[in-house]
């Protein structure tokens, strides 16, 4: 073997790695600055929920076109796009002073990923044609990733308290810089191939995205009932509806549905929606309770998620090499099954736990995140036709962040709805009138009262918050436990079902259709 080729290709790992590194870092860093965020730019909770999700949700939206376009027009020249791009939306949210201009920067953000992500797998089969170098390299590729979503919770707390909220945001900008200057140097160019690009699809789901999560998220404010919110949630639905009937009808669709039928695809596919789902839409709201309601500084959080991170990098090399041996559904299984009971865990526990009470629900999450990682990587991309990778690839990254993106704003929702269920209750046994709730629900975030949270708060009422927020996290962290358990029993049916991964056995892409029925 050439040296200075497999050099090379060990710089192209290291370059893709420390993208998605600092993509994924990106998804959870931002958690621990929330509070911060609430009380410097006068933000409650469903604006501290747009920050989180400005990201997510643009990036769900435009992943599978970011795919597209790394086909058409070459996935080393999209991948070098989308990382500028991602840079500049970091430097801008750093400079934001409002919560309207971070919820921009974070969306510029947001394309920004969704261009790089998915040339990332597909530049990685590229690079590695060996199979056996090839499953290690993403192993690698995937356990790096992981270990972005969990070093964030970690790096991210000190950073706040000693720095402020604006240098989660800063870190990007000289890990951009030089992961674009490794791009320039040491990535092949792959020939871009003929491609329509499914414009009609990108505006369906676009949309119908938009609209549901602005949906989920301003309903318990607003009431359910309220047509801004009714009105959004009926298009929501029927755009959804309308995308999934166009890409069914297309030859090169931004999302292949008949991926789905593979009983194993299906499978993997789902089960990083459903982690992504219960992990990522129940995280971002523990920092709130842990330095809103607990009085925790934001480093102390940061530093009660090292078990996690300890546990997604002991797991991540552990499940690269029960796929290898077992296949993905014993890791995907096991991972789903623990992450149900650490996020249930947690609901067992109130605001005068100790910390080490729900310790081992950190470990059971941690571990349970890592064990899923790779195999999804590993299942799907072993199953398609090389032609597929880069769709392929978007489709893991679509759906994985699709999940964090409903997931906040559904297990946001349960939250919200249980928050102010409690509260209007303890407010009445306080003899204090309904309307007051909207005055002091936002006080965990520090948007209220200066930035004391609710410790500003005179004590029966501060007490009555704290517990209607506890209350709220409990059935939120429920509700995604049991979502998550059923998953497990799903995929492992699913799994169970299907025939051995061979590599020679791949979901062929469908057979070209008239012209007619293509997108412009």
């Amino acid at each position: 073997m050439d040296e200075s080729s497999a050099r090379r290709r060990r710089l192209a790992l290291l370059t893709l790695c420390v993208t998605m590194f600092m993509s994924m870092l990106d998804n959870v860093i931002v958690n621990n600055a929330l509070p911060r965020v609430g009380r410097d730019l006068d933000a409650g909770i469903s604006g501290l929920q747009w920050v989180a999700e400005g990201y997510s949700l643009v990036y769900a939206a435009f992943v599978l076109t970011g795919g597209a376009l790394g086909d058409r027009y070459g996935r080393t020249r999209v991948f070098r796009l989308g990382l500028a791009l991602f840079t500049l939306g970091s430097a801008g949210a750093a400079l934001a002073g409002t919560i309207g201009v971070l919820v921009g920067a974070r969306m510029i953000q947001g394309v920004g990923a969704a261009l790089l992500t998915p040339g990332s797998l597909a530049l990685l089969r590229h690079v590695f044609t060996d199979e056996q170098e090839r499953a290690k390299a993403i192993a690698t590729w995937s356990g790096v990733s992981a270990l972005g979503l969990s070093v964030g919770p970690v790096v991210g707390g000190p950073m706040v308290e000693h720095l402020g909220w604006a240098s989660v945001f800063w870190i990007n900008v000289p890990i951009g810089v030089a992961g674009l200057l490794l791009a320039v140097r040491v990535l092949p160019d792959i020939p871009p191939r003929a491609r329509r690009i499914d414009l009609g699809g990108l505006a369906l789901s676009a949309a119908g995205l938009g609209l549901l999560v602005y949906a989920l998220i301003e309903g318990p404010n607003r009431g359910w009932t309220d047509p801004r919110v009714l009105g959004c949630g009926v298009a929501a639905v029927a755009l959804l509806l309308a995308f999934l009937l166009l890409e069914l009808r297309l030859a090169e669709p931004m999302l292949e549905l008949r991926l789905f039928r593979d009983g194993m695809l299906g499978g993997a596919l789902l089960s990083g929606f459903m982690v992504s789902f219960g992990m990522f839409g129940a995280l971002p709201f523990l920092p709130l309770m842990m330095q809103g309601t607990l009085g925790w500084s934001p480093a102390a959080a940061g530093y009660a998620g090292l078990p996690m991170t300890a546990m997604l990098v002991v797991a991540a090399p552990l499940s690269g090499r029960l796929t290898a041996r077992h296949g993905p559904r014993p890791p995907l299984v096991l991972g789903l099954v623990l992450c149900a009971a650490g996020l249930g865990g947690l609901s067992l526990y109130g605001d005068h736990a100790r910390y080490p009470e729900y310790l081992w629900t950190l470990f059971a999450m941690g571990l349970g995140m890592g064990l899923t990682f790779t195999p999804v990587s590993i299942g799907v991309m072993q199953r398609v036709a090389p032609a597929q990778t880069g769709m392929a690839s978007a489709a893991i990254n679509t759906l994985r962040e699709l999940g964090g993106v409903l997931g906040i704003a559904v297990l946001g929702a349960v939250l919200t709805n249980r928050l102010t269920d409690s509260l209007t209750a303890a407010l009445h046994r306080l003899g204090l009138p309904p309307e007051a709730v909207g005055a002091v629900a936002d006080a965990p975030t520090g948007a209220v009262h200066g930035g004391g949270g609710a410790a500003a708060l005179p004590g029966p009422l501060e007490e009555a918050v704290d517990g209607a927020f506890v209350d709220g996290i409990h059935l939120a962290a429920r509700c995604g436990a049991l979502a998550l358990l059923a998953t497990a029993v799903l995929v492992a049916v699913l799994l169970g079902r299907s025939r051995p991964i061979a590599p020679s056995d791949p979901v062929r892409p469908r057979p070209a259709e008239p012209a007619g029925a293509r997108s412009t």
